[in-house]
């Protein structure tokens, strides 16, 4: 399989190579808003590839000093940018036409060379060569492992300015064995939210109190700064999400990889999601920043559960966070509060997002116990395993709150 990382590295460059860079991104991103501008008609917006690069290849070579593929590569940057944008027209949705104005530029190995401690890059003036600053080779870092690896190919990187600084978001790939899936296992279904951005069928809860407060946070400062409406305040803002962005992602991944080494710990073989369509609807509230966050870590469980052979699959979610996990019974007022689910029919009793990750769990186990081959066989739970035909094993033991084997992290 097929597996890709990028590593960020920052570069050591003297002051003539700085202004190089820096007119590189400048025509860069010229070159990447001319091709929005060149995209819209007034009334909407073209997004093929070939039309824009009939359209704007010859003038952006004739206006900028760029490399032949840097003119490419900031009208792929461009069209991807446009295709967002008019995938939310299409929904109905409201948003402005692209603007390219974050420093940023776009490297494959047709305009970059890639070595172990340097790169050579085009520049609007040649190449340069530029070396990397790199942490300590005694210590276990992606740097080690993934660019000083005879097991990895580097394929291409973005150059980025920040705070005064180059660094390169270096993109490399390798063929990874993963381990062969086994026919039938056990299922470890995965409820999400905002209060906890994520709880197991095993009982490990996730909190979301961190992400929340971050977001807050991040959130009164960009309104700060848009009072101001200056030009440091607008590049204060873009600065501010970046950070925001970063400390998010660094959250989620360690979010998905405790997932990861829980479905390991408990035998799991399969990992079941609600499906994430129209999720903000069905949760209170949820902003779009949680759907952005529920899927990314979706993203980021999917990719790390496949190198360790574990599949993850989506699940209809009707009725997980009011269905009652241990006799069905699906009345509204199973859920008295937002933390709490209890039962009307068999007055079982226990925290809602518990339940309703067993519940995520047992739709997948059900859903495919009907005669498919491979079907896995059971959801794990915090002391036991439900099977389809009920509960199994040790009895799910655990009431009213989080105790017992349930447990949380972060």
């Amino acid at each position: 399989m097929e597996v890709c990382r990028t590593v960020r590295v920052k570069l050591e460059v003297t002051e003539g190579q700085a202004d190089l860079l820096h007119e590189t991104i400048d025509e860069f991103l010229w070159a990447a808003n001319y091709v929005v501008d060149a995209a819209w008609d007034g009334e909407w917006a073209e997004t093929r590839s070939t039309v824009l690069h009939d359209e704007t290849y010859d003038d952006v070579r004739a206006r900028t000093r760029l490399h032949s593929n840097h003119v490419q590569s900031a009208r792929d940057r461009a069209v991807d940018a446009l295709k967002s944008v008019v995938a939310k027209w299409s929904k109905g949705k409201s948003a402005s036409l692209p603007t390219f104005t974050t420093p940023f530029c776009e490297y494959n190995q047709r305009n970059a060379t890639f070595h172990d401690d340097h790169a050579s890059l085009s520049t609007v003036d040649g190449r340069i060569t530029v070396g990397y600053v790199l942490p300590d080779e005694s210590r276990d870092t992606p740097h080690s492992e993934y660019l000083h690896s005879d097991d990895w190919e580097t394929t291409s990187a973005t150059l980025h300015h920040r705070r005064g600084d180059f660094y390169l978001h270096v993109r490399t790939k390798a063929d990874v064995d993963v381990p062969d899936k086994l026919e039938n296992g056990t299922v470890l279904g995965v409820d999400l939210g905002v209060e906890n951005i994520a709880v197991t069928s095993t009982g490990v809860f996730w909190s979301g109190n961190e992400l929340n407060h971050w977001y807050n946070e991040y959130a009164q400062r960009r309104n700060s700064l848009q009072q101001c409406g200056s030009r440091y305040a607008h590049e204060n803002i873009q600065a501010v999400g970046r950070r925001e962005t970063g400390r998010f992602k660094q959250s989620l991944h360690r979010v998905a990889n405790g997932i990861i080494e829980e479905a390991v710990s408990t035998g799991c073989t399969v990992i079941a999601f609600e499906d994430l369509t129209g999720i903000r609807n069905r949760l209170p509230n949820a902003r779009e920043f949680h759907e952005w966050a529920f899927n990314r870590l979706y993203e980021y469980v999917s990719y790390k559960a496949e190198e360790r052979g574990i599949t993850v699959k989506k699940v209809n979610p009707k009725n997980t966070s009011r269905r009652c996990s241990s006799c069905g019974c699906s009345r509204e007022g199973n859920r008295p509060s937002q933390d709490t689910f209890r039962c009307q029919s068999c007055g079982y009793e226990n925290h809602a997002d518990y339940n309703a990750a067993k519940n995520v769990g047992y739709r997948l186990l059900r859903n495919q116990n009907g005669g498919e081959g491979g079907a896995p066989v059971g959801v794990r739970l915090n002391t036991g395993m439900m099977t389809a035909n009920g509960i199994q094993s040790v009895p799910d033991s655990v009431r009213a709150g989080i105790h017992g084997e349930i447990h949380s992290t972060g």
